[in-house]
């Protein structure tokens, strides 16, 4: 008996399934655009059930598209997983597709006839006879080969025997002239007589929904053509293009046949004749499907009996690349406005963009630039808004001035851009107090630079501070000639809850196109305790993809001293980035700069970081590939494939992961940690 363990066991818990079915580059834990609909923002993930025991498919944009990976293959096929008998051809369409060493059981199951099938069935006999020259060389006017005649049940047929409406008899008899051709199905054939007055015929029963080609097609591919009769499913085959027909192109087309199709392709395209009654009827059915983005394709042609479809169009001499030019140009008329726009964010390697400035940085490391977003975070009373203060200092600092900028350089702001530091938390008084101690930072006291702004935004509401941010940042940039720095103290307090997914996303999403706009670095204060290597809540997983570096402040074993260590940088390795000490200074009155600390610690803080990382990924399974391995690293810890294969190589160095002794192409976590 075939049983869903049985898969699982012989696909790394569905892993394998999913990585099989889901082209592309992606990876476990990391978001990527949904394949079984139009997504136009990444928001599914492959992730681990702990509860299962098996990898499942969370889409946060849309959860019915969610489920393991028999649900990922049902949709895929049309079948629905929650039926013990489609869910047993699921189970057989993953064991075929991936060649699996499991046996399929063979069972015989009888057909049961409705009683209104053997009402409109017509009996029918068919002698058949292999095609002639003339035959075949009728079929290669349209590019039609014998392959092609095979892969969709073509007969020539002899002799055929059937009864008309009335129950009478009649058989008609293939001849040089009038050729006939049938398209064989189970139960029924549908006679085709090109040259005859009366072309079509049809025996057995068709059924309500037939479809002529849909056992022909792909599991997922990008566009499928609805045409008008089965010769333009096989000439559009033929040329390389997936394709359907129904019993004609006035007939109903079901909606569920659409609905499933939606999941499997990109583009659902009516490619009807040209004639008034084929554009009359693509028009229809576009409306009728209107929800589903069904698509009207019309051929060039005249519309006359000689040239009014598409195998009219390629016995013409056009080629599959005339035909996908058609198609490239129906693209561009739909996608007009959109191209229009993302030609002005096309990469012109004749006019390169000019190089981002560097506003913070540490030893020459960019952690700040220009159109970018900084993250400091950090628990309670660890000294982040005195770090960042020092930040600000730095960037009202006159020229040649020495300012203790705790570790970190800062770029001078020759030109008097806006600085604007945004408090979401503290009151005006306490905003005050902290203003007037990076202003003596800077040795600027009392004087206060025109250019700097402070706002303490505890006075308003979650929107307004969001809409006073976007528009006094628009007004400082013209009425300065640009921003040269902005510090949102708080930026959790932006939105109602740091956990909102929604919000989340279109909070960071705005705050780096505004950093875009306006040609500066946004720093942002996150008020979250760091676990690891990976920030807290929605808000934290935003920063963590979109932010070009992320710093995290904690209290050193000394209390009284805070260490400052890189949790991303977006250009090298955040574990290869000093850790720098800043404590307070009871004499000057201010926070200072400690040194950095040894390299010895250094390497004991990356050696605990990746024992970490190597504990919740072995948490899930037992042994693991190198490629795997790595992915779940580039994953869990935000960094390029280069970085995580350093990181594997350091782990093996450490014996934090060893070789299976049993088999040597997969690791296991080390002894000294389990």
């Amino acid at each position: 008996m075939l049983k869903k363990s049985s898969i699982l066991e012989r696909t790394n818990n569905g892993l394998d399934v999913f990585r099989h079915y889901i082209k592309g580059d992606w990876r476990v834990g990391r978001n990527f655009h949904n394949p079984l609909y139009e997504d136009t923002k990444a928001s599914c993930n492959i992730y681990f059930d702990r509860r299962g025991n098996s990898y499942r498919m969370k889409d946060f944009g849309n959860d019915e598209y969610s489920g393991d990976c028999f649900f990922l293959v049902g949709m895929l096929n049309g079948l629905d997983c929650t039926r013990s008998d489609e869910f047993v051809q699921i189970m057989e369409i993953i064991v075929r597709d991936m060649s699996l060493n499991i046996s399929i059981p063979v069972i015989t199951v009888q057909p049961v006839r409705k009683p209104m099938e053997q009402k409109t069935a017509r009996n029918y006999s068919v002698v058949e006879q292999p095609f002639t020259i003339r035959e075949l060389d009728y079929w290669l006017r349209y590019g039609i080969s014998t392959e092609v005649l095979n892969r969709y049940r073509v007969v020539s047929v002899k002799e055929f025997k059937s009864e008309n409406k009335e129950g009478k008899p009649y058989a008609i008899q293939s001849s040089a002239e009038e050729p006939i051709f049938g398209y064989a199905g189970r139960r029924y054939i549908k006679i085709y007589r090109p040259m005859s007055e009366l072309r079509f015929l049809y025996g057995g029963d068709l059924g309500d929904n037939y479809c002529f080609g849909l056992e022909q097609l792909p599991a997922k591919g990008d566009t499928i053509y609805i045409t008008g009769g089965e010769k333009d499913v096989m000439s559009l085959a033929a040329h390389g293009f997936c394709a359907i027909c129904f019993n004609s192109e006035t007939s109903n087309i079901p909606k569920d046949i659409i609905h499933k199709l939606s999941y499997r392709f990109k583009h659902i395209v009516l490619l009807y004749d040209a004639d008034k009654a084929g554009l009359e009827s693509s028009l229809k059915h576009q409306k009728q499907f209107i929800d589903y983005g069904v698509k009207r394709l019309v051929l060039p042609l005249l519309g006359n009996k000689a040239e009014k479809d598409i195998s009219d169009y390629f016995r013409m001499g056009n080629t599959r690349e005339n035909f996908t030019k058609l198609f490239l140009e129906l693209l561009e008329t739909l996608y007009n406005d959109t191209m229009v726009m993302l030609k002005s964010c096309q990469i012109d390697f004749a006019n390169p963009p000019e190089k981002a400035q560097e506003v913070i940085s540490v030893n020459d490391v960019p952690l700040g630039t220009q159109g970018n977003l900084l993250c400091v975070t950090g628990g309670e009373g660890t000294g982040k808004s005195n770090y960042v203060a020092a930040m600000i200092a730095g960037a009202l600092a006159e020229q040649g001035t020495q300012v203790d900028t705790l570790g970190v350089s800062v770029s001078e702001n020759v030109c008097k851009k806006a600085v604007l530091l945004y408090d979401t938390e503290q009151s005006e008084v306490q905003l005050y107090k902290n203003a007037g101690s990076l202003l003596k930072r800077s040795k600027l006291y009392p004087n206060m630079p025109k250019h700097f702004n402070a706002f303490y935004l505890t006075a308003m509401s979650r929107k307004e501070r969001l809409q006073s941010i976007e528009q006094s940042m628009d007004m400082y940039y013209h009425q300065y000639g640009g921003i040269h720095l902005v510090v949102i103290d708080g930026i959790a307090d932006l939105i109602r809850s740091a956990n909102d997914e929604v919000e989340s996303i279109a909070i960071i999403d705005n705050l780096y196109r505004l950093a875009g706009i306006y040609k500066t670095c946004i720093i942002c204060v996150l008020h979250f305790i760091p676990n690891g290597m990976k920030l807290r809540g929605h808000i934290g997983s935003e920063l963590q993809r979109k932010a070009a570096t992320i710093l995290s402040i904690e209290k050193d074993d000394d209390p009284t001293v805070s260490v400052v260590k890189a949790l991303k940088v977006r250009d090298g390795s955040p574990l290869d980035v000093p850790l720098m000490q800043f404590a307070w200074d009871k004499a000057l009155g201010m926070h200072c700069y400690r040194g950095e600390k040894p390299r010895e610690e250094k390497e004991k803080r990356k050696e605990t970081e990746l024992v970490r990382v190597a504990h919740d990924i072995f948490s899930r399974q037992k042994h693991i590939t190198y490629i795997d391995l790595c992915d779940q690293i580039q994953a869990l810890l935000d960094v390029k494939e280069r970085t995580a294969k350093s990181y594997v190589r350091f782990m093996r160095e450490k014996d934090i992961i060893i070789k299976d002794p049993s088999n040597q192409s997969y690791f296991i976590i080390g002894h000294i940690n389990e």
